[in-house]
């Protein structure tokens, strides 16, 4: 494969204040990094610096005036990286959520967005951010996915999806609180939120997924007694996609689901709320997990662990998910070049 048939990935330091530079500067320190993506970091010059300190890493990169000499570059040898300006060193403390550092998350970020509409980017890898400091720093959405869904004027369903060693979730609901999620468990969202997983998964590798969908109620309503969301709306969602075409199964007790999984016998998961899936996969591998964010025009990617404020800068952070993240991003990317 030469290099102008690499996809070209993204990559971002995530929020100033946590561990985003320590884990880019590791991830870039690894020499399989390069040989699966072009990659072009994008980020302020000094929390670069700082990272490669932190991790103790000293990885030369090639300068790069936009992301358009990115693509097609004959030298893959050191990653191609676009300063920009976003932050001062003496605007970020250390561990603490605040807007300047939400801020600079979000002008990279955007900057990135820009690039994949100018078809520079094929998918973008952002280390960890912090969702209170991003609204500190003018973030109006709830969460980031639906800034980038607006920003690429997404109007198709989207959501996140969480992936650890092959197995896949999606979920109904997301970034809302509990006393809301009866009113996403809808029909409809519910075979989107099963059709994209299942179309992702193919666009990862995965020629035949095998989907199940989770129930909501405990013991999945125990016939009606306990909630009717299984019988009125999820089972009817289940026969639709089966119509389709699509050999999604489910409704399954949410508390048992996950064994299922554990066991082999299943590729990915639709969940009816935030906690039923995210609870399951951190305790089976917090520090693997990544988070897709699933029916943008490109893929983008991150670890699924958070900034981890009381580690920022003491050198301990585990680059496996950031790592695991990169390789979701390169596959895909490499996918939709295809």
């Amino acid at each position: 494969m030469n290099p102008s048939e690499l996809p070209v990935v993204a990559l971002t330091l995530g929020d100033p204040a946590g561990i985003g530079a320590e884990l880019i500067a590791r991830l870039l320190a690894r020499p399989e990094t390069g040989a699966t993506a072009n990659v072009v970091l994008v980020g302020d010059r000094w929390l670069w610096d700082e990272g490669q300190r932190i991790a103790g890493s000293a990885v030369e990169l090639a300068p790069v005036a936009s992301f358009a000499e990115v693509r097609g570059r004959a030298d893959r040898s050191r990653p191609a990286f676009l300063a920009v300006d976003t932050v001062l060193p003496s605007q970020v403390q250390r561990g603490v959520a605040a807007a300047p550092g939400g801020a600079s998350v979000l002008a990279v970020l955007d900057r990135c967005m820009d690039a994949v509409q100018a078809g520079h980017v094929d998918a973008i890898t952002f280390a960890p951010l912090n969702k209170q400091a991003m609204k500190l720093g003018g973030l109006k959405h709830e969460d980031e996915l639906h800034h980038f869904a607006e920003y690429l004027g997404v109007s198709g369903y989207f959501c996140e999806f969480n992936t650890l060693r092959g197995l896949w979730t999606s979920r109904i609901s997301s970034h809302v609180p509990l006393k809301d999620v009866p009113k996403y468990i809808e029909h409809q969202r519910i075979v989107d939120a099963a059709t994209l997983i299942y179309r992702s998964l193919q666009a990862n590798g995965v020629a035949a997924p095998r989907v199940a969908v989770a129930g909501f109620n405990p013991h999945n309503g125990d016939g009606g007694t306990c909630g009717r969301e299984e019988i009125e709306v999820i089972a009817p969602a289940v026969a639709t996609l089966n119509a389709r075409g699509l050999p999604v199964v489910g409704p399954f007790p949410a508390d048992t689901i996950f064994l299922r999984a554990r066991d082999g016998e299943l590729d990915a998961i639709v969940t009816m709320y935030h906690d039923q899936g995210q609870i399951a996969l951190k305790l089976l591998g917090f520090s693997q997990g990544v988070t897709v964010q699933g029916g943008l025009p490109i893929p983008i990617t991150t670890p699924a662990h958070g900034t981890a404020y009381d580690i920022a800068g003491l050198g301990r952070a585990n680059v496996d998910a950031t790592a695991n993240a990169f390789a979701i991003a390169a596959r895909m990317g490499r996918a939709r070049l295809n």
